[in-house]
């Protein structure tokens, strides 16, 4: 009689790979076993190594060495970027230290329209954009380099989009603020300075998403030199067509644009050269999908910062 146990199914077990892929397990959407996905070969380099901790600390000297490795560790990455948000604040803040000279309105509509109108819509994108962070920490870390131009490009469709209906807030600055109160005389002036810096808004909506590419593959020493040239350059002109060549207030938001864009244009430039490898493999259609997704978790992500 031949044996029950040849007509009973084998369980199935994960097929072998004799390439130098990892595999781990996935679960599906209705539970138990999705399957399996391929990690890259180099997936170690993600993984953590206990060879990689440091050595328990016994002593103080022991505490010492560890705290300055430490410190040297976190300020490679933190002390460009600070400087890089010191120079990019100090863009506005010199604009209106100007504008103080060429008298009292100027330096109220100034200052009006950067903690208003500019300051709502910069904390709006920046909110918004901060939802990339995540999205490519996590894609960085598990290797899949490739996804972060797909996450960059689908917050640019967001951010601008959203740009383009904040727009409105700057075409109806001055109604806006007249109804909040502020005197006739300055809501106009700040109004009209508003108009002017419509640029500076869809700048905003570029190059926060940029900002977060860049700080995912830790190249925030590029991005703080590109602030610093800019600070420089716009410390320059800023004197010379509001002071020197008597521009005024349009001298000001010309200037305060085309830094920003300066920015921009700057880091555009070093990413479209290649120097981030694999994370841009050019524009793609990939961007315009799960928009939906990447919208609510945007304006979560906006809610939280505000």
């Amino acid at each position: 009689m031949e044996n029950n146990t040849t007509n009973q199914r084998q369980p199935l077990l994960p097929p072998t790979t004799t390439d130098n892929h990892h595999r781990l397990p996935v679960a599906s959407s209705k539970g138990g076993s999705g399957g399996y996905v391929h990690l890259p070969s180099n997936a170690d380099s993600f993984v953590a190594d206990e060879e990689d901790d440091i050595p328990p600390i016994k002593t103080p000297k022991d505490f010492v060495r560890e705290f300055w490795i430490e410190f040297k560790k976190t300020m490679y990455l933190a002390a460009p970027a600070t400087f890089m948000g010191i120079c990019q604040y100090s863009l506005g803040a010199i604009t209106q230290t100007l504008a103080g000279q060429l008298g009292t309105l100027d330096l109220a509509a100034v200052s009006v329209e950067n903690s208003v109108i500019a300051g709502f819509s910069f904390g709006a994108l920046l909110g918004m954009g901060s939802a990339l962070e995540t999205l490519c920490g996590q894609a960085f870390g598990a290797g899949q380099v490739e996804m972060l131009g797909i996450y960059m490009q689908r917050s640019w469709v967001i951010l601008n989009s959203t740009a383009l209906l904040l727009s409105l807030l700057y075409i109806f600055a001055a109604q806006i603020l007249w109804l909040i109160g502020e005197t006739s005389a300055i809501s106009e002036a700040a109004g009209r300075l508003a108009l002017w810096m419509i640029p500076q808004l869809f700048a905003y909506a570029m190059v926060f998403p940029i900002i977060k590419f860049l700080q995912a593959q830790r190249k925030v020493m590029t991005m703080a030199v590109i602030a610093g040239v800019s600070l420089v350059l716009h410390a320059f002109f800023s004197w010379l067509l509001m002071l020197k060549l008597g521009w005024g207030l349009l001298g000001g938001a010309i200037v305060l644009n085309g830094s920003w864009w300066f920015i921009v244009l700057a880091e555009l430039v070093y990413i479209f050269s290649g120097r981030c490898g694999q994370a841009w493999s050019g524009f793609s259609w990939k961007a315009f999908q799960d928009l939906w997704g990447f919208v609510r978790l945007s304006v979560a992500s906006a809610v939280m910062l505000w």
